[in-house]
């Protein structure tokens, strides 16, 4: 089990503002001069080895972040206790200062459970993208969640269905994974050299409407043998992360052994219980 304590950065990174100059372009920042590949390029089987050795490296995490949301244009802010593991298993807590614990989200995989400790009630139903984002505004499931919490990204593993290829993006300076599914889903999968490590700094994930999702992933450190990211950036769409989740982390703790019943939460005396559905 390693730990880490982060300070939040200070100022932007320079790394990271070449490795999302694309995504925040439509905000109307400069263009940047085209970077020519140093050497020459990684296969995609190369990329591919290099993100599931990271994904064997860190297994679980165990965090204090401070997360913002700008989704919907209402500005929400929290210290959140994460526990997270590669299964999709999730437990948050929202600390309010003054206040302490307010709210407590979980999910074993397959079901979640939400107590309001204001309100006094407990919500429980399926583990749906609705259902998780009720604390962590990322409307993904808890598999997809837990791998953009643990700085990458869940590639579906049926690669027959799959097209492949690598190509060099050279307004961002990054080796692009891109892997093409037959149902018109795309991820796209965005590498930096760092000595002889390769850093995933953002993933784009569209269907054939275009950008769902996307992620950035800056001012990464070592830890266990990979590097994370003290920054996660999230928007849904074309929003840029203005209109999106930031969360930065303080305290990071990963690779220890958590209790399933830490992914539960038991019915308290006295509280509402709600059985929530997914909605439409």
């Amino acid at each position: 089990m390693t730990a880490i304590g982060w300070r939040a950065p200070q100022r932007f990174h320079v790394r990271w503002l070449v490795a999302t100059a694309l995504l925040l372009g439509a905000a109307g920042c400069p263009a940047r001069p085209p970077v020519q590949r140093p050497t020459p390029g990684p296969s995609a089987d190369e990329l591919r080895a290099a993100l599931t050795a990271r994904q064997e490296t860190i297994r679980s995490m165990n965090a204090r972040v401070r997360a913002t949301s700008w989704i919907g244009g209402e500005r929400l802010r929290a210290s959140v206790l994460m526990l997270v593991t590669r299964a999709g298993q999730l437990r948050f807590e929202a600390e309010i200062s003054l206040q302490g614990t307010v709210s407590i989200l979980t999910t074993d995989g397959g079901r979640f459970s939400l107590l309001d400790l204001q309100k006094n009630e407990l919500h429980r139903g399926p583990a749906c993208p609705a259902n998780v984002a009720s604390l962590i505004r990322i409307p993904l499931s808890p598999v997809e969640v837990a791998a953009i919490l643990l700085g990458d990204v869940k590639l579906d593993a049926d690669a027959d269905e799959q097209k492949v290829e690598v190509i060099w993006d050279d307004a961002r300076g990054a080796d692009v994974l891109e892997v093409s599914a037959r149902n018109g889903l795309r991820t796209r999968l965005f590498f930096q050299e760092h000595g002889k490590e390769r850093d995933l700094v953002g993933v784009i994930h569209e269907d054939r409407g275009g950008i769902r999702w996307q992620t950035a992933y800056d001012d990464l450190r070592p830890i266990a043998g990979a590097r994370l990211p003290a920054v996660i950036r999230f928007a849904e769409g074309k929003d840029s992360f203005d209109q999106g989740v930031e969360i930065k982390f303080k305290d990071v703790t990963v690779n220890g052994t958590p209790r399933p019943e830490d992914f539960t939460i038991a019915v308290p005396p006295g509280v509402t219980v709600h059985n929530d559905g997914c909605g439409p």
